[in-house]
């Protein structure tokens, strides 16, 4: 099948706009590849300190004739998604020796739980945490003594993060390794009833606790298709995860026999090889156009338009939103994954997963097949799944039909003819909106705003029965530069609740929505943010607004707005407690939300 018009036009129109900065950034990794394997270049000294601790190891290391792959984890047992990590590096080293290579832990990183966080102080560092990340992994690969790179990260900043540091470490080659998702608990749907129950009154704490932790029950990724499960989905997409491998779930055979193959996939794709694969050149923009189509697709979350320019940077690619809404228009709907349906990701992956999707989209013309990925050429290769033919790891072709069309549908019979998100633009700046979990009746809100600095006040204004008639709540000052652009998430069951009791309400931001918000109309990441005089800071309660998902525009329908002075917020209780004091430079020298909100690139 040729490749689809929008989907060349958009590629063309990003290879275009990068070819600078793209250019310079290949001619960078070129550059460092052909020097040569770094520890040729270590002094016997250098090596020494390298491999002290290395017993067994130290001569093959010394010897410097084998491939040694350095591992940078994001564990902890704060995140059950990143639990299982506790033990992968002993087994990588002893899958390496048996591929004929060393591996050693770089480094690690740090791994902030979003769920841990929501609602709190801790969430203002959770989007700086992702340029941590990546400084935490560039020093763990500035040592310089490693062939190729395992990175263990799934959730929200922290695969990012770790591209990149991959990128920027683009003559390395690097194999992303996944640990898999929880199996399904308390159903993501009747969380979220006790959730709006409890924000009414209607049930206590221990109600809601108990539905928390029969939700969120044992070690792996949370079950809904949140931020976490779509950057899984984006590292098959973009070719990093061996094919299959995102949502196999932790501690079973099928996951360990994928741990053991990443490592000997990475043995045998460095420089001392001939089949060489930087992971500078898998992250072209045709890698990048791939992940965004799986977001379309999947209806991922709205936190990788955010994070997927910042990570493009990295390997010198300049992304927009208009790239981001090109895609949407062409990328049909194929996945009813909770938030946007009653199905989650083992669901989802039962009922044919990413080899089913992929399979779909390259028959329809909607992705590049001709790309490099850490399995070889082509795309193809993740249109199959992994399987254990008498406990030996093979690859089959994946299904080509879905084994339940209530969560999984083809490119010609989606649920809707295009992606799950939409871009905003008007007299407000320029959002996003993730549309596939709102009803269409919901598209189009034009009400009077209710004006608000925190997720606090609104909350309080709930409690006060303040509600009691159509609006669009505008909770500003929540960007980068202001408090670190901290998720909002948990305002959904306020929100949810004034929805369910008949009102037309809309969210407009400059801050952000979690990976598992959607069914309230929610106009997100709004650029030029409050606190640098962006156009929310001219609102005014009462100014009527008109959020459009249809036409694509947020508005102010008010005939002086653009006359009008910005207010300036107090943000000095941003400043200090649980850290903040210590981003500081961050939040004086963060980018806009539209290029990534980094600092770092």
């Amino acid at each position: 099948m040729p490749l689809h018009p929008t989907i060349a036009a958009v590629t063309d129109r990003i290879r275009a706009r990068s070819a600078e900065s793209r250019g310079a950034y290949l001619d960078r990794i070129r550059h460092a590849a052909e020097a040569g394997p770094a520890r040729a270049h270590l002094s016997c000294g250098n090596q020494a300190h390298a491999y002290a601790a290395m017993g067994a190891d130290k001569t093959a290391l010394a010897e410097a004739r084998q491939p040694n792959i350095g591992i940078v984890t994001a564990y902890n047992d704060m995140l059950s998604a990143h639990q299982p990590y506790e033990h992968y590096p002993e087994r990588i080293r002893a899958a390496a020796r048996r591929a004929g290579a060393t591996a050693q832990v770089a480094g690690g990183v740090p791994a902030m739980c979003d769920g841990v966080t929501q609602g709190q102080p801790g969430m203002e560092l959770s989007l700086f945490s992702r340029d941590v990340i990546a400084l935490a992994a560039g020093v763990a690969m500035s040592h310089n003594c490693y062939d190729a790179a395992l990175y263990l990260g799934i959730c929200d900043k922290i695969v990012p993060g770790l591209i990149m540091a991959a990128a920027t470490f683009g003559h390395v080659p690097a194999v992303f390794v996944p640990a898999g998702p929880m199996t399904s608990g308390l159903p993501n749907d009747e969380k979220s009833k006790v959730r709006q129950k409890f924000a009414t009154g209607e049930v206590g704490r221990a109600e809601l606790m108990a539905a928390e932790m029969a939700s969120y029950h044992g070690p792996g990724t949370c079950t809904f298709y949140g931020t976490a499960n779509t950057n899984q989905m984006l590292m098959e997409f973009m070719g990093l995860h061996l094919p299959g491998a995102s949502f196999v779930n932790p501690g079973t055979p099928l996951r360990e026999a994928l741990t053991e193959a990443a490592v000997a996939r990475a043995a045998a794709i460095t420089a001392l090889g001939n089949d060489y694969t930087p992971a500078g050149e898998i992250l072209d923009e045709r890698a990048f156009v791939n992940g965004i189509v799986g977001l379309m697709a999947t209806g991922g979350s709205t936190n990788l338009v955010l994070h997927l320019p910042a990570m493009a940077r990295a390997a010198g690619i300049l992304l927009d939103l208009d790239d981001f809404a090109a895609l949407s228009d062409a990328v049909p709907l194929m996945a009813r994954v909770y938030p946007n349906g009653l199905a989650d990701v083992n669901h989802f992956h039962a009922a044919g997963g990413l080899a089913f999707m992929i399979g779909e989209l390259l028959s329809a013309g909607l992705l590049h097949e001709d790309v490099r990925t850490v399995a070889g050429g082509g795309l193809s290769r993740y249109a199959q799944e992994p399987t254990l033919q008498s406990g030996t790891l093979a690859w089959a072709e994946g299904p080509r039909e879905s084994l339940n069309d209530k969560v999984l549908r083809p490119a010609a019979d989606p649920f809707q003819p295009s992606g799950g998100l939409k871009q905003l633009a008007g007299n407000l700046g320029r959002g996003v909106m993730k549309v596939s979990a709102v009803a269409p009746e919901r598209h189009v809100i034009e009400a009077p705003a209710r004006i608000f600095a925190s997720q606090d006040e609104v909350k309080a204004a709930f409690k006060r029965g303040e509600f009691t008639a159509d609006c669009v709540v505008v909770v500003r000052f929540q960007g980068p530069r202001a408090n670190g652009m901290p998720e909002l998430h948990s305002l959904t069951p306020t929100l949810s609740v004034l929805q369910d009791r008949g009102l037309k309400v809309a969210l407009v931001t400059d801050g952000r929505m979690s990976g598992a918000s959607g069914k309230v109309p929610a106009a997100i990441h709004v650029s030029p943010e409050a606190a640098v005089g962006g156009p929310l800071a001219r609102l005014c309660d009462g100014d009527i607004l008109r959020v459009d998902a249809v036409a694509g525009t947020i508005e102010a329908l008010v005939p002086d707005f653009a006359a009008r002075a910005p207010v300036q917020a107090d943000l000095s209780a941003n400043r200090h407690g649980i850290g903040r004091e210590l981003f500081e430079v961050f939040r004086t020298h963060a980018g806009p939300a539209e290029t990534g909100g980094a600092l770092v690139v």
